[in-house]
Parts: structure tokens; C-alpha cells; sequence
């Protein structure tokens, strides 16, 4: 991990090979840049400030950028390398049809061929078999415009209930969590905040490689003063640095918090006074920890006593905190009870609202804080409005002009779209920026599942190894040949800048919807000339929801380097801290800081449950998976980077040293992992930094390096995602190259 305050010359010189990916563009240190454009990194939900150098309708380069508050210049490795991608030989520059009878599987396709094509197969299967036929997968790193149109899209052209987005593999049970405690999902306080905090408690959050940024401000907290818990499997780069770390067993995450909260209780280290003034529900939460005492909390977790009480005490007895958290504990069939264990310590603690003590969810894709608010959500319409609530209907028909009993009500989610699939219940499938066969869980169903679709449509910039089941594959811009918003990890709308044009037949994918919609004979509400003409659209149908943008311009983002929503009209400057008293909000009309009509954040008795699957003596061991540090997500950009590549060229299977020895694995052996639904074959990684009953192999690879054959599908009953954090598995020496 690093965090770079970059210097643009010295990344030339060392990875000038890489550079070949350029058409007939030499790069060299001496290249003066025709333009710089000042926009924000491709990758997480960080956004990190970047400045693109352009030369001849190429980005061949980059600058710090050191005016974004946000990272003040420095950069990870992904951002440091993210416009290597730009020139690729990969790179999707026109159409495509499947023909078997073509090299590599497809033939190209004139551009309004594809799109009539498409629109036809949509019309002949809706025609046959009813709206709901076809459904729609989108991406949580498309700009806050594509996601508003496509869900516009969804409801209006295609009139189906079948439209989710990849972001149900991300965020959506800190959502849900946020939701049941707060009213509101979206992180309660600004970054800076953690500056301010004596204790920061971080549960399944490896910040140094799936968010390095924010462990600048982690260590900066140190400098001063602060005391850091690190609550994870494994010791990841975070936990090396930290002054508790508790190595938890996967899946009892909720014990942990339940068992905390027994003891803050018993030791009176609770704010009685926010308690009774700004919260509701707290006695159900109170007699429901009381069976949680150290030795149960510390028989399920594998955390020791002692560890459970010093966590406790300093968590208890702070003055300032912040608790931030991710998919450690969001990836489980339980995954929002989780949320709403850590929730109950933040609300017991009254250390919210004010500077110093916050709660964040980190948020994972590029925009996946906004891609969850305006649409693009199963049961979702702009402003994290509801499909389902007939006032936010009318709210959102009345700006679309349509009656609202033309809107489809809440739909499938990702995963049960697929089931739905292989059921023969959806016939036909649009995908924009998803590549569900490297992401989801269970992924030889999901091959079997597009094998099954009657038609399928793939919209992206590469061609993916989910596009290369498709019959249809339409080429998409990357973000820097657009221009946008996206709302990153602190709630902060900020503006993505276009640098070149796009290649080829390329086309950003609110072109491509809205072609689709006019050849569907939808041009009524359609007809949007630019970004900035849909944002303002946004901007409307957001007014009086819950997230509301109405007050937010591109001229202020670009002003105050970025507006912090709720934002209600021109003159506020936005909202960097929720929950603040008097601070504003929709809902609570003045009653209190919390979005509930009383201004009271619930407490939630937060339920243990084992996982879905638990180990057996057939498998006997835990997987459990995530990111490293060079990759990102799918790996459909990242693995085409090489310097990204060549940091981390495979995937590995992470395993205790005991664990090892007991199976005959040396570092470096090739070795078998199995569970109920698949296998593969890597290279054994031996390392102390893991609990010795776990297993970890990062999600990023595809094919036979997929570990998503392995994982299960299991889902929270609430947020419906995905368990890949816990599964069972079995392990074995094996002589094969692994291919």
C-alpha cells in the first residue's frame, strides 16, 4: 500500500513499457500536454482528487491534485495507474453480434443495426411474454446521470419491475442498517472528523487496500492521540499499526458488538442523557445483550476475554470515537444484523452529530453512495424514494409526466434475476456495466443462467466475461470521456470532468439508453442533449426526498470542490455532518436530528445467527474473500494495467502456517480448494496474518481463477446480498500447474 504525493516523472520512467498500449502515441517523459484536466480518479468510492494530462485526444499522464480535500494529492497504486487503461488494444471500438462462425465468437456491427437489434429482441420478448421479461443490470460506478436514466429507462421505456445493479453485491446492507437506525444511508460525518477522535474502532475494513486514503487519515488520528481497533480475520496492513487488533472468527461479527454492548451496560459507560432524548428502543436492545457476557461473546467469536474488554473499555470510556465499517461485516446472510450491532454501540455512546464522533460505511465502487440513490435499485426511484410508497409514486411520475400507475412496482434483486432466469421466467437481458460472472456468488449458475437467457445485451468498454456470452455487445465510454457527478464515501457530490472523446463507435451510456428508447418509441423524456440537462432534471425529481440534490449545481461543486447532500435549495451549502441538532432534514420537519417524524435514531436488537454454511468434517475449513491493494472488483480495467498486474499477477490461497503444516502445503504449492459448488486450483500463500481455521483468495480473477465458483449464494433476508464472506471448504496438495 502507498500513499503517494505522486511524481509523474519517476512513474514514466519505471513503467515506460506499459506504456505500448498507446495507437501510435509515443510517450515520453518530454510529451507536453496539449491540456490538463483537473477530474477525480475511476476506482473506489473514495474519488481521489486527479489531474489527467491530455495529448492528441489521449490521456497519456497524470498530476497530483492537491486542491481536492479529500486526498490533498496523494493516490494508491490504482489511481496512480488508472489512464493506462484508456489506450488498450482490448478496448471495445465498435459493435459486436455473436457468430460462431467468426474468429473469437462475434462479428462486427454497424452501430444502429446493434441498437435496432436490440430494441426488436426487447419488443419480440415483452410482446410474448410481458414487461417483466426482460430486466436490466446496471453498475454502482456509473455517474449519478446514467444511473438516474437508466432506472428512468427501467420504469418508462421498458416499463419492467426486473432493474438492479451491482451494487447489491456492495453497500446495500449498511443501507438497509443506516435505514432501521438513522432514517438516512449515507455516512454521518465528513473524513476530517476522524482527525478529532480518541478511539477509532474499524470492523472488516482492510482501509490500507481497499481504501488507502482513508488510512492517511487513521494514522494522522494516531499522531495525535488517537487508539485504534482493528476488528478482521486476518492482519491486514491497517491492523499492523493498531493498538487492539481482535482476530475475529467469520460470521459472529454481531456477538461481538452484542457482547461490547453487554458490557458498556454494566459498567455505566453509556450517554443516558442522548439516550433519552434522541434515541428510542434502547431497553429491547439492553435486555437482549444481557445473555452476551465475555465468555459466550468470546466462545462463538474466538476473540479472547481480555481483548473483548479492553475494546469495550476504550470504546466506552471515550470522550470522542468514530466506528467505520465495510464488507467484512456486510458480505453475510446476516449481514445487516451486523450493521445494527455497530449502530447499537455508536447511538449506547451518544458520540454522533457532532465534530469528532461519527460512524462511516465505506463505500466500495466509484459512485456507489450515489448509484443507490436515484433509481437504479429494484425498489428504488430518485431521491431514495420507494417504489412501493404511493406519495413518492405520484412525487416521481409528476416530474416524469407519466400517470403513476404506469410505474412498475419493486422487482427482482441482482441475484434473483438469475433465478428467474433459469426458471424461464426472464427471457431477455440488458447489462450495463456488470460482468456478474466474475462478481457473483455461484458463478458456474450464473454461466448455466446466461446459457439458459433467450437474448442478451452487454454494454461496456471492454469486452467482459460476462459481454462474451452475450449476442449483442454495445461499446460504452470510460468515465474520463464523459462528464457527470458522483457522490463519493463522505456524501460529497462532486463533478467527473470529460478529458478526450470517446474512440470509435464508443458512446457514453446515456446516449446508448436513450437511442434504445427513442428505436422502443419512447423519445418523451428522452431527448436529454448533455449531462447537465439530465442532472437538472435529477435535481427536480430528488426535491423533498430524502436525498435530496435540488439545492446542488455543477456550478457550486465545481466552486466548493464539492456539495455535501441533503441540499434544499441554492443557498445552502450543503450537509458535511448528519445528525448535528438543528441541522436540516426532510423528514423530522425540525422535531430532531434523525430522520424519523419524532428526529429519534432507533435501536435495534441486532440478532445472531450463524452463517448460512458452517464447517464440517467433509469441509472443514472457512473461506472468505476480498481485495488486494493493485486490483479492483471484477478486475475488468485493473487486470488490463500492467504495472497493476505485475504488483499482483494471481490470485492465492492465504493459509496459516498450522493449517499448512497439517495438509502437507508449503508456500508456493499449487493446492486444491473445494466446496459443495466448485473448485480451483492455486498457489498456497503460507503467512501468519490469518486466523488458522480460515482461508482467504481474493474475488478480482476470472475462469478457472474465479473463487466465486466456491462461494455461496446464500442472501440477507433484508438487503438480499450475497454471503461471500463465509463459506466451507476443503483443501489438498495438488501436482497441477493450476491451469
Amino acid at each position: 500500500m502507498a500513499l503517494l504525493p505522486v511524481d509523474c516523472t519517476a512513474i514514466l520512467e519505471r513503467f515506460g513499457p506499459h506504456l505500448a498500449y498507446s495507437e501510435g502515441l509515443r510517450l515520453t517523459t518530454g510529451v507536453e500536454p496539449d491540456r490538463i484536466v483537473d477530474t477525480h480518479c475511476c476506482f473506489c468510492g473514495q474519488q481521489c482528487g486527479i489531474r489527467l494530462k491530455v495529448k492528441d485526444n489521449q490521456v497519456f499522464g497524470f498530476e497530483p491534485r492537491e486542491d481536492f480535500p479529500f486526498n490533498q494529492g496523494m493516490l494508491c497504486p490504482k489511481g496512480v495507474k488508472r489512464y493506462l487503461q484508456g489506450s488498450h488494444p482490448d478496448r471495445l471500438l465498435s459493435c459486436y453480434e455473436r457468430d460462431p462462425r467468426s474468429p473469437g465468437g462475434f462479428r462486427p456491427l454497424p452501430y444502429e443495426r446493434a441498437i435496432e437489434r436490440v430494441a426488436s429482441e426487447i419488443q419480440r420478448i415483452q410482446s410474448a411474454y410481458g414487461p417483466d421479461a426482460f430486466a436490466l443490470l446496471s453498475g454502482a460506478s456509473l455517474t449519478n446521470e446514467k444511473a438516474y436514466l437508466i432506472g428512468k429507462f427501467a420504469h418508462m421505456a421498458l416499463k419492467t419491475a426486473n432493474i438492479d445493479y451491482n451494487g447489491r453485491l456492495c453497500m446495500v446492507s449498511a443501507g438497509a442498517g443506516n435505514k432501521k437506525a438513522f432514517g438516512v444511508d449515507r455516512a454521518a460525518n465528513p473524513w476530517s472528523d476522524i482527525l478529532k477522535a480518541e478511539v477509532i474502532w474499524i470492523s472488516g475494513a482492510n482501509v490500507a487496500e481497499c481504501a488507502p486514503i482513508t488510512t492517511n487519515y487513521i494514522w494522522q488520528a494516531r499522531e495525535f492521540g488517537a487508539k485504534v481497533i482493528v476488528i478482521d480475520p486476518r492482519i491486514t496492513p491497517i491492523a499492523r499499526t493498531c493498538d487492539l487488533f481482535l482476530p475475529i472468527k467469520p460470521g459472529s461479527d454481531v456477538a461481538l458488538f452484542n457482547g461490547v454492548l453487554h458490557l458498556m451496560i454494566e459498567n455505566d459507560w453509556l450517554d443516558h442523557e442522548f439516550i433519552n432524548s434522541h434515541t428510542a428502543g434502547f431497553n429491547d436492545v439492553a435486555e437482549s445483550v444481557k445473555a452476551w457476557t465475555p465468555e459466550k461473546t468470546a466462545a462463538v467469536t474466538g476473540v479472547s476475554e481480555r481483548g473483548i474488554r479492553q475494546a469495550a473499555e476504550w470504546w466506552g470510556r471515550a470522550k470522542t470515537s468514530f466506528l467505520m465499517h465495510a464488507r467484512g461485516i456486510e458480505h453475510h446472510s446476516h449481514g445487516v444484523q451486523n450493521v445494527l450491532g455497530a449502530i447499537n454501540l455508536v447511538l449506547a455512546s451518544g458520540r454522533i452529530g457532532r465534530p469528532g464522533c461519527g460512524y462511516g460505511t465505506i463505500t466500495g465502487q466509484a459512485n456507489g453512495q450515489g448509484a443507490r440513490e436515484h433509481g437504479q435499485k429494484c425498489d428504488q426511484l430518485p431521491g431514495y424514494r420507494e417504489l412501493n410508497n404511493p406519495a413518492h409514486r405520484a412525487e416521481v411520475a409528476q416530474v416524469w409526466g407519466i400517470d403513476p400507475r404506469e410505474l412498475p412496482h419493486a422487482g427482482a434483486d441482482a441475484y434473483e434475476i438469475f433465478r428467474k432466469i433459469d426458471r424461464g421466467e426472464i427471457r431477455g437481458l440488458l447489462s450495463i456495466c456488470f460482468n456478474p460472472m466474475v462478481s457473483l456468488p455461484d458463478n458456474n449458475f450464473i454461466r448455466r443462467a446466461l446459457d439458459k437467457v433467450e437474448f442478451y445485451a452487454a454494454v461496456d468498454f471492454f469486452l467482459n466475461e460476462t459481454a462474451h456470452h452475450a449476442d449483442v455487445v454495445l461499446p460504452s465510454a470510460l468515465q474520463e470521456e464523459d462528464e457527470g457527478t458522483v457522490t463519493q464515501l463522505e456524501g460529497r457530490v462532486i463533478k467527473i470532468n470529460k478529458a478526450v472523446d470517446c474512440p470509435g463507435d464508443a458512446r457514453p451510456d446515456w446516449k446508448i439508453v436513450q437511442d434504445l428508447a427513442h428505436r422502443l418509441g419512447c423519445e418523451r423524456g428522452f431527448s436529454f442533449q448533455s449531462p447537465r440537462e439530465i442532472f437538472e432534471e435529477l435535481r427536480r425529481a430528488s426535491r423533498g426526498g430524502i436525498a435530496d440534490y435540488s439545492g446542488i449545481t455543477y456550478e457550486k461543486i465545481e466552486k466548493q470542490n464539492g456539495v455535501f447532500w441533503p441540499c434544499p435549495d441554492e443557498k445552502h451549502t450543503g450537509t458535511p455532518r448528519l445528525f448535528e441538532p438543528g441541522s436540516w432534514n426532510p423528514v423530522a420537519q425540525g422535531a430532531g436530528p434523525f430522520y424519523f417524524a419524532d428526529g429519534k435514531a432507533r435501536f435495534n436488537v441486532a440478532t445472531y445467527t450463524p452463517s448460512a454454511e458452517t464447517t464440517d468434517e467433509d469441509y472443514p475449513v472457512i473461506l472468505t474473500t476480498g481485495r488486494v491493494v493493485s486490483q479492483y472488483l471484477s478486475g475488468t480495467q485493473t487486470r488490463r494495467i500492467g504495472p497493476l498486474v505485475d504488483q499482483y499477477p494471481e490470485p492465492r490461497v492465504e493459509m496459516h502456517p498450522r493449517l499448512a503444516s497439517r495438509l502437507g502445503i508449503a508456500d508456493g504449492d499449487w493446492t486444491t480448494v473445494e466446496s459443495r459448488r466448485g473448485q480451483l486450483t492455486l498457489r498456497a500463500q503460507v503467512v501468519t496474518t490469518i486466523r488458522p481455521d480460515t482461508i482467504f483468495i481474493p474475488y478480482h480473477w476470472a475462469g478457472s481463477q474465479s473463487v466465486n465458483q466456491l462461494t455461496i449464494s446464500a442472501q440477507d433476508p433484508i438487503s438480499r446480498i450475497p454471503e461471500f464472506k463465509v463459506c466451507a471448504v476443503r483443501l489438498r496438495k495438488t501436482p497441477s500447474t493450476g491451469s
